[in-house]
């Protein structure tokens, strides 16, 4: 038996490493079918007429218990200079149990507090967002690489149960959202190994708020086809999907993947790779990235002639659908300070509502929103403070609009994209 005394003065590391559980007791302890109640809500049988919110959840705090410290909050620890976000949360509704104290202090003294996405409550909290605006779910952030380690594994699997909880509680919907960035080559096996979890530990496609879509549950994955020096292949890119539509244990299911903006013409952020074309045509949703692409309301019309009406076109002829991304603005200063700080302004929300009108106009009947709560490159639409910390590291903010202001413009967009509105240029006023 150790004795308290050393274990008292143990690094704070070496405590969290012993504590650490294996992959075993994860997947025994946190990958179980849910059995609270639902509530109906939106239509979960299909994605067209829906808005569907990219959802992280990858923020943890100290003594969280996901035994990660500060992880995506700044630099290994969160506290001036080292912090990597740049928008700061509104944690004013937040219970205390939901807030969490930092290094930073407001202008008038006061400590500055984030969350933790690792807490239930704050979880639930965010989903009941989605409800009380009128926006209809999210695409559930499952970070291929996180899931190959017992910690990562345990931070993306408790976080997706609270957001399934959630969506059966508020009446949302969800589907889950491989991003194969940062996976190796030769990995993809490892991808289908987390699905088959998810599909026989949890029931997921089972559960009665998962997104279904032409009959089949809907599995996104997200980074296929782009040209920044990816380890993985198109080949492999393939067999997973081939894998997750055709599978006879844990497939048929609808997928969609998420490509380079440029994925139609296989130029700029694509691969010149025809097969990414063959790869595409397996799927049933595409769904090109376009968060930094263009920064105005007049590129944003350009987009629309260039890129969404000739995509839709595309993938019309193919029998695909479309589904779009919005943003409603960027900045990553704070993890990237070459970067400049609000890089593409928000312009209180008239550039977000602009990509909307564009992408209704050319014809699509759905859209991917980027992000519910990406603070760290300026994209959330969540909940975010005017008040940020003041010192030497610096923020964005809402430009003096409403915390929710982003929240209800996006749930005034969903109307537009289900038909209930009209697709005016003029952004509605509240």
């Amino acid at each position: 038996m150790v004795p308290l005394i050393v274990i008292a003065v143990l690094p704070a590391a070496l405590l969290a490493a012993q504590a650490a559980p294996t992959r075993e007791q994860v997947i025994d302890t946190v990958m179980k079918p849910y059995t609270g109640p639902t509530v109906r809500g939106v239509d979960r049988s299909t994605l067209t007429g829906k808005v569907m919110c990219g959802y992280q959840g990858w923020f943890t705090a100290p003594n969280d218990g996901a035994g990660r410290g500060w992880f995506h909050w700044g630099r290994g620890d969160m506290r001036p200079g080292s912090v990597t976000v740049d928008l700061w949360p509104d944690v004013s509704e937040l219970d205390a149990d939901e807030r969490v104290d930092t290094a930073f202090r407001h202008a008038d003294g006061r400590v500055a507090q984030v969350f933790s996405s690792y807490n239930r409550k704050t979880v639930l909290r965010h989903m009941r967002w989605m409800r009380d605006y009128g926006i209809d779910g999210s695409f559930v952030q499952r970070f291929a690489g996180e899931t190959m380690h017992a910690l990562g594994l345990r931070q993306s699997t408790t976080v997706l149960g609270a957001c399934r909880e959630g969506s059966n509680l508020y009446g949302r919907t969800y589907a889950v959202m491989y991003d194969l960035s940062g996976l190796g080559a030769g990995q993809m096996e490892r991808v289908k190994d987390d699905w088959r979890l998810l599909f026989e530990r949890m029931r997921i496609t089972k559960d009665p708020a998962y997104l279904r879509h032409k009959g089949k549950p809907v599995v996104a994955v997200w980074g296929v086809g782009f040209s920044d020096n990816r380890k993985y292949t198109l080949a492999e890119c393939r067999s997973l999907v081939e894998f997750l539509k055709t599978d006879p244990q844990v497939g048929r299911c609808t997928v969609m993947l998420g490509v380079p903006t440029y994925w139609r013409s296989l130029n700029r952020d694509s691969l010149a790779d025809p097969a990414l074309h063959e790869v595409i045509a397996l799927a049933d949703i595409v769904s090109p990235w376009m968060v930094g692409r263009y920064g105005t309301v007049e590129d944003a019309a350009r987009i629309g002639r260039e890129v969404f009406a000739p995509d839709l076109e595309w993938c019309r002829a193919k029998g695909l659908d479309y589904l779009p991304v919005v943003f409603p603005g960027f900045s990553w200063h704070n993890m990237i300070p070459s970067s400049k700080q609000d890089q593409i302004p928000r312009r209180g929300g008239k550039f977000l509502w602009s990509q909307y009108v564009v992408a209704k106009k050319a014809g699509a009947t759905m859209v991917y929103q980027a992000m519910f709560d990406e603070v760290d490159e300026g994209t959330a639409i969540f909940k975010c403070t005017n008040d940020p910390p003041v010192g030497e590291s610096t923020f964005v903010t809402y430009e003096g609009l409403p915390s929710d202001h982003y929240l209800w413009l996006v749930g005034q967009a969903a109307k537009m994209v289900r038909g209930a509105a009209p697709a005016n240029d003029e952004m509605p006023k509240r």
